[in-house]
């Protein structure tokens, strides 16, 4: 049954996307949200400013129009497939108002960053307050309030510490994911591999639910490289970046694998580090460490194609994948 629940939602999804794409894309652009680019980004960037971008809504439209139908044709792991569609769209919904403040009332940092923390601390209260009541109410409280350590059968049990946890996972998923977003077809690729990750995952713990999302992220996100792969035609903007950190984070709530989740993620993991140590250095010893952070910027600025970053780092998010799901599995 995983089999196939695995297989059609990847087609099906990757067919919607493909075909929403040249449906939105257009869209974007009569409506000018266009990528603004930063003046202090690497200069061959400049030529991809007035791109569309917001992207991000034809991969979550193409995972609502074929997870919920086939989430209720098969009657199975419906609780956790829409606590992951919740997590996923409220995040989008905060990247889209990020998005459209910059593209069409032209501040090129859309929300501020306390605008933006408050809504990722407001979706993560939320999160726990539906989880509770599903695994709590419902179930045992033992359901949420431990984490595994990767790679043995040892949980550490946290309590109430596990409330503040979950929302410190939605808040730095989310921003790592959107950090990463800097080349054509990096976070599309790198997400749709941890994606994959987790529809494994959830096979090994049968939970339909978690398969039927992970899969058709993935193939949704397979579909919008179509149009996302160097040259970009549209991007995912935050409306996509967010969302997918969110997914993610929620995810690794989900299959109980908060931990695993950096691995899985490595990329995203370096990249927000390398940002965190760039800050660091110049702050206190007035050096940077990098050419540019985050990472994939260093790389291009050290004579690196686009393509080669980007297939370095999806090569790089392979590897974490699969150390993360034999981790996992033993």
């Amino acid at each position: 049954m995983l089999d196939s629940i695995i297989l059609i939602p990847l087609a099906v999804s990757f067919g919607l996307g493909l075909i929403l794409g040249p449906l939105v894309i257009p869209i974007l652009r009569r409506l000018k949200f266009g990528q603004a680019i930063r003046a202090e980004g690497p200069q061959g960037h400049q030529k991809k400013a007035g791109t569309p971008t917001m992207g991000g809504v034809i991969f979550m439209m193409a995972l609502v129009l074929t997870s919920i139908p086939i989430g209720n044709a098969v009657h199975a792991g419906l609780s956790d497939l829409f606590f992951l569609l919740f997590a996923m769209l409220g995040y989008g919904i905060l990247g889209f108002m990020d998005d459209y403040i910059k593209a069409v009332m032209r501040r090129n940092l859309g929300l501020t960053a306390g605008q933006k923390l408050l809504g990722q601390v407001f979706i993560g209260v939320v999160l726990f307050w539906i989880l509770w009541q599903v695994r709590v109410v419902r179930g045992s409280q033992e359901a949420i309030s431990s984490i595994g350590i990767p790679g043995t059968d040892l949980s550490l049990e946290l309590n109430w510490l596990y409330f503040p946890l979950l929302v410190l996972i939605m808040i730095a998923a989310s921003n790592a994911v959107n950090l990463t977003d800097g080349l054509d077809g990096l976070v599309a690729g790198t997400a749709a591999i941890a994606y994959g990750a987790y529809a494994i995952i959830g096979m090994v713990q049968n939970n339909v639910g978690v398969v039927i999302f992970s899969t058709c992220v993935s193939g949704t996100l397979l579909a919008f490289l179509v149009f996302n792969a160097n040259p970009a035609k549209v991007f995912m903007g935050d409306t996509g970046s967010l969302a997918l950190g969110g997914g993610l984070a929620a995810l690794a709530v989900v299959t109980k694998t908060e931990l695993l989740l950096l691995i899985v993620g490595g990329v995203f993991v370096v990249e927000t580090l390398s940002v965190m140590i760039q800050v660091i250095a110049f702050k206190f010893r007035g050096k940077r460490i990098f050419r540019m952070s985050p990472l994939h910027h260093h790389f291009e600025l050290k004579g690196w194609s686009e393509w080669r970053v980007v297939a370095t780092f999806w090569f790089a998010g392979f590897l974490c994948a699969v150390l993360g799901i034999i981790l996992f599995i033993i």
